[in-house]
């Protein structure tokens, strides 16, 4: 939703809203894929290695 034209920020808000609204849901994410805190972590990194 593109609301750059719009400088009233409660008319902004509204049309956010219902263009959510009108949106269609979201799927639910897979399943085994671990997000934010639920992401394995790491003790040490050493420099220039990935992460995971």
């Amino acid at each position: 939703m593109n609301t750059k034209n719009v400088t009233d920020t409660i008319e902004r808000k509204k049309l956010k809203r219902t263009a959510r609204k009108k949106a269609a849901p979201k799927a639910k994410r897979a399943a085994g894929v671990a997000r934010g805190s639920e992401k394995k972590k790491i003790r040490h990194q050493a420099q220039g290695q990935r992460k995971r």
